[in-house]
């Protein structure tokens, strides 16, 4: 049995790609790699905000998934939006990293100091804004590899990232911080591979591949984080954020919020549950009764 995987070109996107197809092959099961550019990766010259929030960076794998030319795409979880088409689902979660966005630069320094940050996240942007606004922030696209040199040739003084990330690609001794999850909580997903599939792939592959790359306590957490996600339906360009945990009894944790644009009002919500979807949902109407839904519009508004 061969595996088609689909993934965006970059030295990142391409390790999560060999990472699940080095998973499916201790299986026992066969894979191959296409490479497929994405709208996020072809216009590096607006923020994400301007391009539009859905399918950013997965558009068209889902396109070589409707044609049957791959039978997975692989992506970063925190970069898959809120809602799938109805033909789609995620079938599986690798085993997440640590969350944590990190502080990388080549100087030593912190964000207590009166530094120059690049980020291309409207969630970072605005959570910077909030709680070290004396941070000078400037936007910065393009992938790992790209930012790193725009930041040593002095376009900023350091760049706030996903330490998966950094960690994957081998940058651990840029990393100057480690932000605190229970302030600087991360997106929906960050730390862990999503593998995307026609909800008709064929039965015996699908459970293969689940076998080979899902981790069930993962895929959990995964699923409260993404039921709040769609229930207020964010996106890319909307600064929601949520993490979920969980105990040895099962019970779960999430700790999810918004942050306004200018970051001066920041709403978080933390709910425990032992289901994933209703806990996702329930922090969800949490939020938008605590003035959630007007910081919501505001931001639709400006965006």
């Amino acid at each position: 049995m061969t595996i088609r995987i689909g993934t965006r070109g970059s030295k990142l996107a391409l390790w999560q790609a060999h990472y699940i197809a080095d998973r499916l092959n201790a299986a026992g099961l066969q894979s191959e790699i296409k490479i497929i550019e994405t709208k996020g990766d072809k216009i590096l010259d607006r923020s994400l905000s301007k391009i539009g929030s859905k399918g950013v960076f997965t558009e068209e794998l889902e396109n070589q998934l409707r044609d049957h030319e791959i039978d997975i795409a692989v992506h970063s979880a925190k970069d898959v939006q809120s809602q799938l088409d109805d033909a789609f689902e995620l079938i599986a979660f690798t085993e997440r990293e640590k969350v944590n966005d990190v502080l990388v630069s080549h100087k030593k320094l912190s964000l207590s100091d009166e530094i120059t940050v690049g980020t291309s996240s409207t969630r970072r942007v605005a959570m910077l804004k909030a709680y070290f606004p004396h941070v000078k922030i400037v936007d910065m696209r393009g992938n790992l590899q790209t930012r790193i040199s725009k930041m040593e040739r002095g376009d900023c003084d350091a760049l706030l990232l996903a330490y998966a990330g950094v960690h994957r690609m081998e940058y651990d001794g840029l990393i100057q911080e480690h932000l605190n999850i229970k302030q600087f909580t991360p997106a929906v997903g960050q730390g862990t591979v999503a593998i995307e599939a026609l909800k008709t792939l064929d039965a015996e592959k699908k459970q293969s591949i689940i076998e080979a790359c899902n981790d069930p306590l993962t895929e959990i957490c995964l699923r409260a984080e993404r039921s709040f996600l769609k229930a207020v339906n964010g996106g890319c360009s909307i600064p929601v954020f949520g993490h979920c945990h969980w105990f040895d009894d099962y019970l779960l944790e999430l700790n999810a919020g918004i942050v306004s644009l200018d970051g001066k009002k920041v709403i978080r919500i933390s709910t425990l549950l032992d289901d994933p979807e209703k806990l996702g949902t329930d922090v969800a109407e949490q939020l938008m009764e605590k003035d959630g839904k007007e910081i919501l519009e505001e931001i639709r508004k400006t965006l």
